[in-house]
């Protein structure tokens, strides 16, 4: 599956250092990077911690 999203990376035309900025990029409501957001925009948390701020969606900061 790597080779599909490396496909999909390269037909975006965002580099690789684009993509790390975007998911590095923090939420003002729980302070989690976007990475730990799902795709509906709720906090899943870090590190198997589930998050307990109630974000459910991602506010950059």
């Amino acid at each position: 599956m790597t080779g599909q999203f490396e496909d999909k990376i390269n037909e975006s035309g965002l580099s690789i250092a684009e993509l790390i900025q975007y998911f590095r990029e923090k939420c003002k409501v729980c302070g989690h990077h976007r990475i730990m957001h799902d795709y509906l925009g709720k906090c899943e948390g870090v590190m198997n911690k589930p998050c307990n701020s109630g974000c459910d969606e991602f506010l950059a900061e």
